[in-house]
């Protein structure tokens, strides 16, 4: 039971704003560096190869977001647990559930590759995919979905270790998976001039090698963990209960992603040049959001840790100092796409009509990083304490009821200029229903995990 004290990461003990910020800024730098990774592929091709291939390229981002979702959300239930019995000193029941994600992750990977590989074409028809787009995207998707292992194996190794505490060896392997996949981009689009097959060979192949660096790291780091891909253990007991947290969450981004798709659909409408804008704007958007992003997934390691330790007070403290943190970094966040949103607009294109594509999304969706901020913060706590399911109606309830309708309302009575306004109206009834909840303090018996109990603490954990 002691063994958990000598382990770096342990945030159960010390000042909680500075364990939070600490343990953030890797994962900030992390999405920072995932998002170049993913930019890159934008701008080798939108400046190499052209703006139908960025169209092609953007549009097949998000099928290929929905169809690994689901599996992304359970393996997220898994890292609350592992996060949980490593705050109780489990670390036998810590072994054991790495290795049953894992089991489940290498065989789902095989049934998302061949669903997505077949049904690519019919997916990107029925989102409006433009005719001349349509080529490019198709071959893209079928290549990302052929490496659908290495994506979900480097994944699981990342999330792994950031449910351990240790946020920087999760950067190191994205540093290595960014690195590598920019140099094959450059190579294979403008050295061998192989278009969006270059960029997505790229992509599989980087991830493939940062998969095998991240078993290394795993097993040489955490001497009560073995990841070995051919194990297949399998504890029934614990998959119920990492499918009891992650089915939710698995549920909300695959919907999420349906709901993004319908959001796709409606932009496709209007051409490849609003298109590829949209989805230029759209990469430049997830920067402004990645600070608040970064404190609540460390807010949710921190709360799982310290449920599972029974230290519901210092639950508060994070809470507060996250808050704080999230809402300047979304300010700042504004102000400077506000100042420079032009401008890297034409690191993706230098078309004025893609540009101001591109503006018409950001102009509006800037003044929304403040709600997302304190949503955000909110629903990190609830995750952390294995309260999934209204996180996912939070989610759900702000896309598909209110920010959906009011895209498609808007462009048919205003027209296109007007679409994005929709996110203010979804982040507010999200926003809303997430400070509610919280303040009604049912997600306290949400907790699989607890070694300990304060007053704060319910009378038993579900």
């Amino acid at each position: 039971m002691n063994e958990r004290k000598t382990i770096k990461g342990d945030m159960t003990v010390g000042n909680p704003a500075r364990l939070i910020l600490s343990f953030s800024i890797p994962l900030l730098l992390g999405n920072v560096l995932q998002q170049m990774y993913n930019m890159a592929d934008s701008i080798v091709v939108g400046n190499y190869v052209g703006t139908t291939a960025l169209a092609a390229v953007g549009t097949g981002f998000p099928i290929i977001y929905m169809m690994v979702a689901l599996f992304m959300g359970i393996g997220g239930g898994a890292t609350v647990i592992i996060s949980q019995y490593y705050g109780a000193g489990d670390l036998k029941k810590v072994s054991e559930t790495v290795d049953t994600i894992y089991t489940f992750g290498i065989v789902g990977a095989i049934p998302i590759s061949v669903i997505g590989i077949l049904l690519s074409g019919p997916m990107l028809r029925l989102i409006n995919t433009p005719d001349d787009t349509l080529p490019d995207a198709r071959l893209y998707m079928t290549i990302i979905f052929a490496g659908t292992i290495f994506a979900l194996g480097y994944n699981l190794n990342s999330a792994i270790m950031q449910s351990l505490g240790d946020s920087k060896t999760p950067l190191l392997l994205l540093s290595i998976t960014c690195g590598l996949n920019i140099l094959l981009d450059l190579l294979f689009v403008i050295v061998f001039q192989w278009g969006v097959v270059g960029v997505a060979v790229a992509t599989i192949f980087s991830q493939a090698v940062s998969w095998g660096v991240g078993i290394l790291l795993v097993n040489r780091k955490y001497t009560y963990i073995h990841v070995n891909p051919l194990k297949f253990f399998f504890d029934r007991e614990l998959f119920g209960k990492i499918i009891r947290l992650g089915l939710p969450a698995g549920l909300q981004q695959m919907l999420f992603s349906v709901g993004t798709l319908a959001l796709q659909s409606l932009v496709n409408g209007y051409g490849s040049d609003f298109m590829a804008g949209f989805n230029g704007a759209n990469k430049i958007d997830m920067f402004a959001f990645f600070p608040a992003q970064s404190f609540g997934m460390a807010l949710t390691t921190y709360v799982g840790q310290n449920i599972g330790a029974g230290k519901m007070h210092r639950v508060k403290e994070g809470l507060r100092a996250t808050m704080v943190m999230s809402v300047l970094c979304g300010i700042g966040a504004m102000a400077l796409v506000l100042g420079c949103g032009t401008n890297m607009m034409h690191l993706f294109s230098r078309e004025a009509a893609v540009v101001e594509a591109g503006m018409i999304y950001l102009r509006p969706v800037m003044y929304c990083y403040l709600l997302f901020a304190v949503m955000n913060t909110f629903l990190s706590v609830l995750r952390g304490a294995g309260d999934m399911v209204f996180p996912m109606i939070t989610s759900l309830l702000s896309l598909w009821l209110i920010r959906l309708p009011m895209a498609y309302l808007l462009a048919y009575f205003f027209g296109k200029e007007y679409i994005f306004f929709s996110y203010g109206g979804g982040w507010v009834i999200g926003m809303t229903m997430a400070i509610v909840y919280y303040f009604g303090g049912r997600w306290k018996k949400k907790a699989v995990v607890c070694r300990r109990r304060e007053e704060d603490l319910p009378a038993e954990c579900e």
